[in-house]
């Protein structure tokens, strides 16, 4: 995890001034609307809108685990007008997956991260388990009768899903849907049994009772469930599955309006009203440097690859 940058700080006491700027800044967003993403997307565009002295127009082009928006922030004019709303599946899990038009890397400008929502363990209610030792316990008893859900092979929820199958040596059968939506509604309903969403997507259905939730997949609790225990915790380890976003321009984006944009950015992150609409979704604000994002897709790109051939998956 990164710190919070000190330059944050100071941007909060002494905002920045940008001139207006005639053409729309486009976010584009890899997931439909109304989701977790698109909330945190929508939250920041806003408070850009504000500081950057430009319109800020959210453009929603979901599908292809993400594919299909970076493919064509890749292929935008690299005038800082076009951002990628990225996040770790987009630029660290799906390309470990599969061979995709784009690189994470080499096809865009690091802008700066947003911030991140842990993994939560989330079981339907109807699941006669109290905890994850008993749910253990049923699973290999009973390998037929559970069935994980994911928003999709090379998403978050699936390398979570099978870090957990290696972990605890169950083999339930995974189910990708085409997004968090349809997967959340299914393990609802009992059509699924588990999920791993984030927490940023899962926390209102746990509050609603739809969901039960077993542990966080992550090094911490959260301070909104302080009563669900980590898996680490629950002696599980390896299962940790940070759900990062982050701000992308297309490659060859000057350093200065890189450099503008990663301060305007910053700038968002520091206001109370933008932590406080973030963090009570579930998810974390967590400013950096385009240097730091840069090594956190590196290091994330290396480390799902190192999951895909342990777990010996392929794309669908």
């Amino acid at each position: 995890m990164f710190k919070t940058l000190t330059a944050v700080a100071l941007l909060a006491s002494s905002s920045l001034a940008f001139a207006a700027n005639d053409k729309p800044l486009t976010i584009v967003v890899p997931t439909a609307a109304g989701g977790g993403n698109d909330a945190m997307a929508r939250t920041i565009g806003q408070k850009l809108a504000l500081v950057l002295n430009q319109t800020v127009i959210i453009d929603n082009k979901a599908g292809a685990n993400g594919a299909i928006a970076a493919e064509l922030v890749a292929r935008a004019a690299p005038d800082g007008n076009t951002l990628m709303f990225g996040y770790v599946a987009t630029h660290a899990m799906n390309p470990a997956l599969q061979k995709l038009r784009y690189d994470p890397i080499t096809s865009f400008e690091p802008v700066g991260r947003v911030g991140y929502s842990p993994t939560l363990m989330v079981m339907n209610p109807s699941v006669k388990a109290k905890d994850v030792k008993e749910l253990v316990a049923l699973m290999k008893a009973t390998p037929d009768k559970f069935s994980i859900a994911s928003a999709g092979n090379g998403t978050a929820p699936h390398f979570a899903a099978e870090l957990f199958k290696l972990a605890t040596q169950t083999n339930p059968l995974h189910v990708p849907y085409k997004g968090a939506a349809p997967a959340i509604t299914d393990t609802i309903g009992g059509q699924t049994q588990l999920m791993f969403p984030s927490l940023f997507t899962a926390l209102p259905y746990v509050k609603a009772d739809k969901l039960k939730a077993l542990a966080i997949a992550g090094a911490k609790r959260s301070p909104l469930l302080p009563n669900v225990p980590t898996l680490k915790e629950l002696g599980i380890e390896g299962v940790e599955v940070d759900q990062w976003y982050a701000l992308f321009a297309p490659a060859k984006t000057p350093k200065d309006v890189i450099a503008k944009l990663n301060a305007a950015l910053n700038q968002v992150l520091a206001d109370k009203e933008t932590i406080a609409r973030i963090e009570g979704h579930g998810a974390d604000v967590e400013a950096s440097t385009p240097e730091q994002l840069a090594e956190l897709v590196k290091s994330d790109l290396a480390r799902w690859k190192r999951v895909v051939q342990q777990a010996k998956l392929q794309a669908d």
